[in-house]
């Protein structure tokens, strides 16, 4: 990736300039990234400014407004395709370099026919290695090595038909260079056992030897494997940095040499996927082996390099929008590991260019009809016609991609002569796209799981495209962005380490027809993983980077050692408990040997609840953490029964992650031992039980009950740690450093009255007596039910504003705060304010008796009385609709909100809500139903883990633009009500920078009236890309969960170092220390005979602390703190506050006068003063008394 100033200019300014070719001083485009947006208007000819649009124009720009959507989609288009594509027309040294190439190749001696191993010894003498595939010559084989001049030299591949494209890292443009082995060189029997590959092998080293002598050449030589396989080995040559040949820096050219043999060398008809060209012994050609289709494929490959090519130009010349589309589709490959890369790429793909081009092929010219005798001759794939535009091209690839399901059907592009080998002998592979030479397969090395990704990717991509509500760029997401990073793609990541790996059962037929033992056993890795995973994946990917070379000492390529896995989950199936086989009636039959073969010792013959018995796989789980962790169970088990991969060779990080969200096992066991109600399940059941009995209280209250509203994270799944119950029992266990116990918000509206009076203050005294009297009589009824009514939150007492609850403790030890909802308040508090939005200011008239502090008052107390109880409750039902409906966003949200509150920003900085509503964008942009098209959302899209939807929250924070706002669309999942009759908005500062919409909050600004501001916007921005740093760490193998929730603490200016031991929830802090509630005496169960912790709902002293510094010095500093547990406060000065000013008074801080010695000239007489930091340290230290560990400046 590069930076802004790295950018070509675009191809409308250098065709203004008169010629096509860059000047000098364009560099090289390294990636894609900041793509210019649009033309420059000033590079357009001026004389055209003065012309109307002529009609070829018109329809043109119809064209792109309909077409793409956007004229500007178009002119982004337009300036991605010059970037991404080498500059031809600086080729002149390329040029020389490769006439030099092909006068050395052209004139090496001939070398007589040898034994391969004679060879072998003399070239290893040399320092060449002769790259023979296995299995590896002996001294008894029959057939001999040579060498000839090459029959022909081409140039092959995208470089000669102009459509190479820049790979993603940095990687080089690739030119192929194609050498004809002479047909005198080979024998009508070398297509068995791998003796064309082996006579390819001693080929090649002898054009390396001679180019790596050649000194005037000046390029590096290496071989490289394409794919790992042993059979695709190639010659690559990199021209050394600072040689003649530095002009080739312009385009960073390497060129590969291959070697190929004509068709007519090799009866092919014994290439027949169908076939098996590898015996057992050499001699035994009637040995009945199962079908070596890789290995046919592979020895096919050889052949069409000349046809490849051929067919390619003719696309070219018959296709206008061909070479666009083209390197449309294979961006957009690249961007998703879809090929070479140092990052984590797919496998499956490398060094499949031609798949990209016969894709386009299929879309232009259609599908080659199967035969009559098929029986489905009328079924072939209709072809589109050569008019379409790239743009059309391109996605009507994608949507092949998406919809074709490569285990239900094979495809043939359109083919000049019809069937090489006939449809049914591709029978036993797993996929098949056959290109339109009919010679190649080229989907046969392509697992079905990977093919699964690139339809899931493609579908993706479709529905940003289609999408014309979609708040992000769709061609920023489409062409831009790298999506390898695989936290943010994946549901379930884990990293297998191979080094240990055994297979249960090996066999040499297999290892031969795949090349390699390694990429057998990868083969089968994933076959298996497919197989045991069904339909609890949409797709599987096994990931690692592409094959780099190696110095032509090395015959075989080096293969990595360490694998990752990524999995997309489909949350309807995946954490399914039981996996069923077959009947019992099915005891003896081949299908139960199989599944008892493939579980192990995980089958076993079960009864279940309807009477039937079966073999089945289940999988025990003790929570609902260790639920969502099935699919990683599955994959350690499998791993480990067919591989012999140990437990500790396969690291998945979900157990990391569920530790951020559980209490320490030294208090969960006391919760535990107590018998205390525990999950939100449970808290939701308390809640139930508490409104039964409230309404059943109807005759003894004045007004009935209408309505009880839950508005706490605790009842809708979001709250960072799950409900625990402080019962009676555990009281007297639990230390005070973890007694803390949550009160859960509740809304309750009694019926309409006449009777409630018609002011502010006098409402607020109406409601002390409902909750004195609901207190009461729930008391009397409710045995064990305490009840206490509790009033105010904030420093400051406002009569007008609801301040007054009830708070509500259970028998079992559940904490709610009751809440009356009166609609009166609202009418009341607008007569006051008078604010009419419709009116000129000028003309307003407001009442003779409300004065402005009466007004601000009013103002406030509308604020907390629509987020209370208008907002909150709407929120509330969306959010928990949500949490129904995708079953990994109330994890993400937990995450997310453990997240902020580690880096000290939840709560008093970004409210709660506001991380939900980000949580919820980030659901919605994926999972969101196109409309008018139900079916379209049948493969959604959204994240289907915890961990995949905090990634994808934390990639989204660090790349957006929130001085845009951003538009949460809840009404997609819960419609709410009519948002005609929405309320009035809640009224934000100047300093607050997010602004989240949703249809019920028009301007956005309930959650974050209070922040963050500006300052706190920027910090959340830099710890989102610090955060994504440490998730790219996973490539590296140094990723650590905790790490992410670590806090750096050098950007404050200082710290308050609290005492954990006054703090009622430190066990709740990420690196909580056990310590902090160990019991202090000599016998560990001295705490039973002592008093039972008090018991207050809600009551958290430092965070009371906190609140009062944030209060007191709100123009002094900016304070940061974790409500989870924290022990650290960290502040920051307000920006100019240690600049000398002149003194006034009540200036908002302490301060003290500028020293005369350090002021000079007019300075001296105007008695400036500066913050006086050490009163201020000690205010902080007397009013936080024994809270306050100490204070560290920086």
């Amino acid at each position: 990736m590069i930076s802004d100033e790295e950018h070509h200019s675009s191809a409308n300014e250098r065709s203004a300039s008169g010629s096509s070719s860059p000047g000098p001083e364009e560099e090289v485009w390294e990636g894609l990234q900041d793509v210019p947006q649009s033309h420059s208007a000033a590079s357009r000819p001026s004389s055209h400014l003065l012309k109307p649009p002529t009609g070829e124009e018109l329809r043109k720009i119809k064209d792109a407004t309909d077409l793409y959507r956007s004229t500007s989609f178009k002119l982004q288009i337009d300036a991605l395709l010059p970037n991404v594509r080498p500059k031809y027309d600086q080729s002149q040294p390329l040029d020389d370099l490769l006439m030099s190439l092909h006068k050395l190749i052209m004139s090496l001696p001939p070398i007589a026919p040898q034994h391969p191993l004679h060879a072998s010894r003399k070239f290893s003498a040399m320092g060449i290695e002769i790259p023979y595939v296995r299995p590896l010559p002996t001294d008894d084989v029959n057939w001999k090595v040579a060498f000839e001049k090459p029959s022909e030299i081409l140039l092959v591949g995208s470089w000669p038909t102009k459509t190479a494209v820049k790979a993603n890292d940095s990687l080089k443009y690739e030119l192929d260079l194609a050498l004809e082995i002479p047909s005198s060189l080979l024998q009508e029997k070398d297509y068995l056992n791998g003796r064309a590959f082996q006579k390819r092998a001693f080929y090649l080293a002898v054009v390396a030897s001679a180019v790596a002598k050649d000194r005037s050449l000046a390029c590096n030589v290496h071989y490289e494997s394409t794919g790992g396989d042993p059979r695709r080995t190639s010659i690559v040559l990199r021209p050394r940095s600072g040689s003649l040949n530095e002009g080739l820096g312009k385009n960073d050219i390497q060129i590969r040499i291959i070697a190929y043999i004509s068709q007519s060398s090799i009866p092919l008809q014994r290439l027949s996927p169908a076939r098996s060209n590898i015996r057992a012994t050499a001699t035994d050609e009637s040995s009945q082996e199962e079908p070596t289709s890789l290995y046919n494929t592979a020895f096919m490959l050889m052949t069409t390099a000349r046809a490849h090519l051929l067919h390619v130009h003719a696309l070219l010349q018959s296709v206008p929008g061909f070479a666009d589309a083209l390197t449309l589709l294979r961006v957009w490959a690249n961007q998703r590991g879809y090929g070479l890369g140092n990052r984590m790429c797919v496998r499956g793909f490398e060094g499949k260019g031609m798949l990209w081009v016969s894709l386009l092929d299929l879309v232009v010219n259609g599908e080659e009809p199967l035969p009559m005798s098929a029986g489905r001759a009328s079924t072939k794939r209709k072809p589109l016609g050569k008019g379409l535009s790239s743009y059309q091209l391109f996605k009507a690839a994608l949507d092949f991609l998406a919809r074709h399901k490569y285990s239900d059907g094979h495809v043939f592009v359109k083919s000049a002569n019809g069937y090489r080998f006939p449809p049914s002998s591709y029978s036993n592979q797993e996929a098949v796209l056959v290109d339109a030479t009919s010679s190649v397969n080229l989907l046969a090395d392509v697992p079905l799981s990977s093919l699964d990704l690139l339809s899931y990717d493609a579908q993706a991509t479709l529905d940003a495209l289609n999408t014309p509500t979609l708040s992000e760029d769709p061609f920023q997401t489409s062409f831009l962005k790298d999506h390898r990073d695989v936290f943010g793609r994946f549901d379930l990541v884990a990293r297998v380490d191979l080094g240990s790996a055994k297979m249960r059962t090996v066999s040499a037929h297999h290892v031969a027809d795949h090349g390699s033992m390694y990429n057998m056993m990868l083969s089968t890795l994933v076959t298996t993983l497919r197989r045991g995973l069904g339909d609890r994946a949409k797709a599987i990917a096994i990931l690692h980077t592409s094959s780099d070379v190696r110095p032509t000492s090395q015959a075989h390529p080096s293969q990595p050692s360490v694998v990752y896995i990524g999995v997309v989950l489909h949350c309807d199936h995946a954490f399914r408990l039981v996996d069923h086989g077959p009947a019992a009636e099915e005891q003896e039959s081949e299908r139960t040997r199989q599944f008892r073969d493939f579980w192990g010792d995980k089958a076993e013959l079960r009864r279940f609840k309807d009477g039937s018995i079966a073999e089945s796989v289940v999988w025990n789980i003790k929570n609902s953490d260790e639920r969502a962790q099935i699919p990683s169970m599955i994959i350690r088990h499998l791993l480990a029964w067919h591989f012999g991969i140990v437990d500790d060779a396969v690291e998945t990080w979900q157990t990391q992650f569920d530790g951020l969200l559980r209490l320490p096992e030294s208090v969960a066991s006391l919760y535990q031992g107590a018998g205390s109600a525990v999950g939100f399940k449970s808290a939701l059941s308390a809640f139930d039980s508490l409104v039964k009995q409230i309404k059943a209280l109807d005759d003894q209250f004045p007004l009935a009950v209408l309505n009880v509203s839950p508005t706490s994270s605790a009842l809708r799944h979001t709250d960072v740690f799950v409900p625990i119950a402080v019962s009676p029992s555990s009281r007297s266990v639990l230390p005070k450093s973890a007694s803390y116990l949550p009160a859960m918000e509740v809304v309750v509206e009694f019926e309409k009255s006449g009777r409630w009076p018609d002011d502010l203050r006098a409402i607020q005294k109406m409601k002390l007596a409902f909750f004195e009297r609901l207190a009461s009589i729930l008391m009397d009824a409710v045995k064990g039910l305490q009840a206490n009514v509790v009033l105010g939150e904030r420093p400051e007492r406002l009569e007008i504003e609801d301040e007054a609850a009830l708070e509500i403790v259970t028998a079992e030890g559940w904490a709610f705060r009751l809440r009356i909802l009166h609609d009166r308040e609202a009418t009341l508090l607008e007569r006051i304010i008078n604010d009419l939005p419709h009116i000129p200011k000028a003309l307003r008239q407001s009442a003779d008796d409300v004065n402005p502090r009466e007004r601000r008052m009013a103002i406030d107390a509308r604020e907390v009385y629509l987020r209370r109880y208008i907002q909150g409750p709407r929120h509330h039902r969306a959010v928990a609709a949500l949490c129904h409906k995708f079953p990994a966003f109330a994890g993400t949200v937990r995450l997310t909100k453990r997240w902020f509150a580690a880096h000290w920003l939840l709560r008093g900085h970004v409210s709660e809500e506001a991380v939900e509503l980000l949580c919820a964008y980030v659901f919605l942009r994926a999972g969101l139903p196109l409309a008018g098209s139900a079916a379209s959302n049948s493969r959604s899209l959204e994240p289907g883990s915890k961990e995949r939807g905090f990634a994808q929250v934390v990639e989204f924070l660090k790349e957006w633009d929130w001085t845009q706002g951003l538009v949460v669309p809840l009404d997609a999942v819960e419609q709410l009500g009519d948002p005609a009759q929405l309320n009035p908005s809640v009224a934000a500062s100047q300093d607050v920078a997010w602004s989240l919409r949703t249809p019920y909050d028009t301007a956005g600004h309930t959650w974050t009236s209070s922040g963050p501001s500006v300052v706190v916007a920027r910090r959340v921005t830099s710890l989102a890309q610090a955060t994504w740093a440490a998730f790219r760490g996973l490539e590296t193998g140094a990723f650590n969960v905790k790490r992410m929730f670590h806090h750096p603490v050098d950007k404050y200016d200082f710290v308050i170092e609290l005492s954990p031991a006054h703090s009622t929830r430190a066990h709740h802090l990420v690196d909580a220390d056990p310590s902090t509630w160990a019991p202090k005496t000599k016998y560990a169960n001295s705490i039973l005979n002592g008093s039972a912790t008090p018991l207050m709902p809600g009551f958290d002293p430092l965070a009371l602390f906190y609140d009062d510094l944030t209060h007191v010095y709100a123009d002094t500093a900016l304070f940061f703190y974790d409500p989870l547990g924290g022990n650290r406060i960290g502040a920051v000065w307000q920006p100019n506050l240690r600049d000398a000013r002149p003194f006034r008074v009540l200036g908002g801080f302490s301060s003290i006068p500028v020293s005369r010695a350090d002021s000079d000239g007019k300075e001296k007489e105007k008695g400036l003063v500066v913050l006086n930091e050490g009163a201020l340290f000690a205010e902080i230290r007397r009013v936080g008394g024994a809270l306050v560990a100490g204070i560290v400046p920086r």
